[in-house]
């Protein structure tokens, strides 16, 4: 484990959607995100190289926890994103360094698609703030029906000297999609 980045807790939450709007959605919707909180110990800009692998860890222990709660079909399209929010004594790139490049690969290894990127975002804000993931088809990002987000938040945090890293997976679309795939 990262002398500069500790995983201090890990919650995870998961919601099915059948009707959205008063419609029945058809095939149900599951969406889902695991989130951890780390301290940050990383001053400036200098080297992050603790933060990048510790974001291959998470990568693998979140997307674990993912699979259990999504339970995908075998070759079921999934939607994933990204996202983290660095406390007010880190920088953005605390953030990034995290996400990227190393958090992508366990996730992409574990649900065994991932041809698309894996949209992010990364805010600062303080404990208690929420983060809009943005999700997309794992492996066709042009897949309209897929396009959707997830709000997340961890209680408590981030701390100052925090992050909080969130991935999320979605199976069934976006609620009663009506605009499908790109010609």
């Amino acid at each position: 484990m990262s002398q500069s980045a500790t995983i201090k807790k890990i919650v995870t939450w998961q919601e099915d959607i059948h009707i959205a709007n008063d419609v029945l959605t058809g095939e149900s919707t599951r969406r889902a995100w695991a989130g951890a909180v780390i301290q940050n110990m990383a001053t400036g800009l200098d080297d992050m190289s603790d933060l990048t692998a510790l974001g291959q860890e998470l990568g693998e222990q979140l997307s674990e926890r993912l699979l259990k709660l999504i339970d995908p079909s075998a070759d079921q399209p999934l939607a994933y994103g990204k996202s983290a929010i660095v406390g007010a004594a880190g920088l953005l790139e605390h953030g990034a360094a995290v996400l990227h490049p190393k958090l992508g690969k366990p996730l992409r290894d574990r649900i065994g698609q991932g041809k698309s990127i894996i949209p992010s975002t990364v805010k600062q804000a303080g404990v208690g703030a929420f983060i809009d993931v943005p999700l997309h088809g794992a492996d066709n990002e042009w897949d309209f029906s897929m396009l959707d987000s997830v709000t997340a938040m961890i209680p408590g945090a981030p701390l100052s000297d925090e992050i909080v890293v969130i991935v999320a997976l979605a199976k069934g679309g976006r609620p009663s999609a009506r605009i499908g795939i790109k010609e």
